[in-house]
């Protein structure tokens, strides 16, 4: 690709402002590519010296080193970043840029060690108070040294940083370090609060101090290749439309597997468990996305239009619709709950999240099992189609469906209709969901972001059953590290209609 966006690229500013951008981010830029200034795009706005800076609060945290400055390499040495882009680590601790450089798990050939010396090259380090305004204004003061003058001014602001803190340095982030010639954008980790009250205090606050439009509520799972698979999937084939629905799907499966325990986590895992963990967001966000409705456009409003409608047909769960299991912690490790919408596509259709630690398998994907065949006429042998959309790891998409044995025999035997990704796309690298989410952010992209209303929708469904557990005590079910979890699991989507045969396995090729 050139250096500057094509005629086609150019012409498409005002109306395809992303894909203009990202075609002037993945050039490199040059100072003459259509850039993202304060929301508008064009190439008026090239002749404007412009300045982005990304402020990682938190730099000296397990979450900056292991995923954000690693991902923040990914996009520069893929030349996705602004053009000029500036990173400033901001923490309590006192470090030098080389210090955090090698404390950073970051991965790169002995070929790019040059470009790696220029990426630490773009970075700075600011040591202040979560606390102090003072410290905020000396963050702001070094922000405006490295913007040079700039005559547009982005600043995009990662609270990787515990919750504890978010109200405080928010606080001090809109009174002190804002940027006044340029957007500003917040990135909010999870979790979002422990409950409805909590969470609703926090989204009080992030809205007093900015617009629903520079929070950026980021829940990695919907940066997954096929999560976001999903709507094309749905929306971009005939063959699925008329199944989609409760006349032709039994039950829908979304599940979460680990095999390790809670190592490095367990005082976090204590506090919050794998309800709140696992199940409330990432598994919940998949279920909006088989579930909605189409919406009127992929335009991030009316995506999350169709999420929040899904989620408000859904019913406070109830304790005897979930088994907990409990392996090496305090908390729940493992958990089953089945999830009702009720609404005209989905009443009476179980949705099953399925989420645990120390099981015996890493794996992550969703489950579509489709009715009995109506007039079997191979009575006991037909078993269930079922799609199946992977996740992780080993990216696929398959079909189990019915054919005859080969050979003499005209017996039916299990077999699918299998995309593996890695098999189909041979020259192709998966971006990681940091990497789409980030470059999201930059782009101004919300459609892959938790809006404040979906946020509340998530926690009412789930708030009664978890004070509740915590009220009464309720017990977990303990069960053995590298096993499937609690029989009792089995035993209640059983159920619900969900048969498990056994009977085949997708083999990775």
């Amino acid at each position: 690709m050139g250096s500057a966006c094509t005629s086609n690229a150019r012409a498409n500013c005002q109306t395809e402002p992303e894909a203009c951008t990202l075609a002037s981010l993945k050039s490199g830029g040059d100072g003459n590519n259509c850039i993202h200034i304060s929301g508008g795009f064009g190439p008026a706005m090239a002749e404007k010296k412009l300045c982005t800076s990304f402020v990682v609060m938190g730099a000296s945290g397990d979450l900056a080193k292991k995923k954000i400055y690693p991902t923040l390499w990914l996009l520069f040495r893929g030349k996705l970043l602004p053009v000029g882009t500036k990173i400033v680590g901001y923490a309590r601790t006192h470090m030098a840029i080389a210090e955090l450089r090698e404390k950073c798990v970051i991965k790169a050939k002995d070929s790019e060690r040059e470009l790696l010396d220029s990426f630490w090259a773009s970075n700075s380090y600011v040591s202040g108070s979560y606390t102090e305004a003072d410290a905020f204004a000396k963050l702001d003061s070094e922000l405006k040294k490295l913007e040079g003058g700039a005559e547009v001014a982005n600043r995009l602001f990662y609270l990787a940083l515990p919750p504890s803190v978010f109200e405080t340095v928010t606080t001090h982030i809109k009174g002190a370090a804002m940027s006044a010639k340029g957007w500003n954008r917040i990135i909010v980790e999870k979790p979002f609060g422990k409950d409805s009250d909590s969470s609703a205090q926090l989204t009080r606050h992030l809205s007093s101090v900015f617009t629903e439009d520079e929070i950026y509520r980021i829940d990695h799972y919907l940066g997954k290749e096929m999560v976001q698979t999903l709507l094309v999937l749905r929306f971009a084939n005939a063959i699925f439309q008329p199944l989609w629905n409760r006349d032709n799907i039994k039950c829908v499966v979304v599940s979460f597997k680990e095999p390790f325990g809670t190592q490095g986590r367990g005082g976090y895992f204590d506090e919050f468990g794998i309800i709140r963990d696992v199940m409330q967001n990432h598994l919940l966000q998949v279920l909006c996305l088989v579930a909605m409705e189409k919406p009127v456009s992929t335009s991030a409003e009316d995506i999350r239009d169709e999420k929040v409608k899904v989620l408000r047909s859904v019913p406070e769960l109830k304790l005897g619709d979930v088994v907990l299991g409990q392996y090496g912690s305090v908390t729940p490790t493992f958990a089953t709950a089945v999830l009702h919408i009720k609404n005209e596509r989905w009443d009476g259709v179980p949705f099953i999240l399925r989420c645990g630690k120390a099981l015996n398998e890493r794996k992550a994907e969703i489950r579509i099992q489709f009715r009995d065949v109506p007039g079997d006429i191979f009575p006991g042998k037909a078993r269930r189609n079922e799609l199946v959309i992977r996740l992780q790891p080993n990216e696929a998409m398959y079909m189990k469906v019915m054919m005859k044995q080969p050979g003499i025999s005209f017996e039916p035997i299990e077999g699918e209709l299998d995309l593996t990704y890695k098999n189909r796309f041979k020259d192709v690298t998966l971006p990681d969901a940091y990497e789409r989410l980030l470059l999201d952010v930059f782009n101004g992209s919300q459609a892959h972001f938790v809006r404040s209303d979906e946020l509340a929708e998530a926690w009412r469904i789930f708030t009664p059953l978890l004070h509740q557990i915590e009220r009464e005590r309720v017990a977990p079910i303990q069960y053995p590290y590298g096993s499937r979890g609690p029989k009792e699991s089995d035993e209640l989507v059983s159920k619900y209609g969900f048969h498990y045969t056994g009977t085949y396995k997708w083999v990775d090729h």
